[in-house]
């Protein structure tokens, strides 16, 4: 298969204002499914500089920086890509200890994973949750992941919300809803209470379908040796696929929002999207 995929985003100000150094995050990563074939990115108004960069946790980004004040900040990133078969169980955990849970990650492993082991505060009602998960599992780990991912499926109420960080785990297992990232955010949180290593991802989802509404979509992915990092989606209830793109993954979701920058001036902002996935061939 054969993406083209346009995503638009525009910050529109009451009045003008000066912007700081901005971070961009639209390039598809490098996964073993998928080639990019090209990348642009367009900005308007133009930066005086972009530079290309690598950040801590190997997600590419571009760094910008401007003069003068402006009204709007628009951004249009255009990748295309071709994708191909994809068995997302072709793997074997190895040592076998970690098929089961719980298990501990080797030395010099943890050395790596520690900041996406790091865990915060969860209520007793969400670790008595994915505790009956994983007896109805036998505490196999590979069971596990599949029952745990499709039972939030299940029991959520999955709901659109454009702006905003994920709400707590707490709130969201409270609520019974949430949007994506919301269910991404107290997957990961859980998983790490029962120390495997999480992180968040953000990137695109492909549905064939007629007429498609796209967004923006979060999901988990944990790595497990043998395998290596591989994906989860509680909102959907299934593994990833290769109709998933990954733009960035990081051990917490603030690195992975798309725009972060800041502004000089006191106009309030209202925000725009607009996001394009074509097949083009097959």
């Amino acid at each position: 298969m054969e993406f083209r995929i346009a995503h638009e985003t525009e910050y529109r100000y009451e009045g003008k204002v000066f912007f700081e150094p901005h971070y961009f995050r639209f390039r598809p990563q490098d996964v073993p499914y998928a080639t990019l074939k090209s990348f642009k990115l367009i900005l308007s108004p133009e930066p005086m500089g972009t530079a290309e960069q690598i950040d801590v946790e190997n997600n590419t980004i571009h760094f910008s920086w401007y003069q003068g004040n402006h009204d709007r900040l628009t951004i249009k990133a255009i990748s295309v890509l071709s994708i191909k078969e994809y068995n997302p169980f072709n793997f074997v955990l190895w040592p076998s200890l970690y098929g089961k849970i719980p298990f501990r990650y080797s030395q010099p492993l943890m050395g790596y994973l520690k900041p996406y082991l790091e865990v915060g505060q969860i209520h007793k009602s969400l670790q008595g949750y994915v505790n009956q998960i994983l007896d109805t599992a036998n505490w196999d780990t590979m069971s596990f992941l599949s029952g745990f991912t499709t039972q939030i499926q299940s029991d959520f109420t999955v709901e659109a919300r454009e702006v905003g960080k994920p709400n707590s785990p707490d709130d969201t297992f409270d609520s019974k809803k949430g949007s994506c990232r919301d269910l991404a955010w107290m997957q990961i949180q859980l998983l790490r209470h029962i120390g495997i290593a999480s992180r968040f991802v953000s990137g695109y989802y492909f549905v064939r379908t007629e007429n498609p509404i796209y967004e923006l979509h979060a999901w988990t992915e944990v790595f497990l040796p043998g395998a290596g990092w591989i994906g989860y989606d509680p909102s959907n209830g299934i593994r990833t696929t290769n109709r998933y793109i990954p733009l960035c993954s990081s051990a917490h979701h603030e690195n992975t929002m798309p725009v972060t920058g800041s502004i000089r001036g006191k106009a309030t902002s209202k925000l725009f999207t607009k996001l394009d996935i074509h097949l083009l061939e097959e």
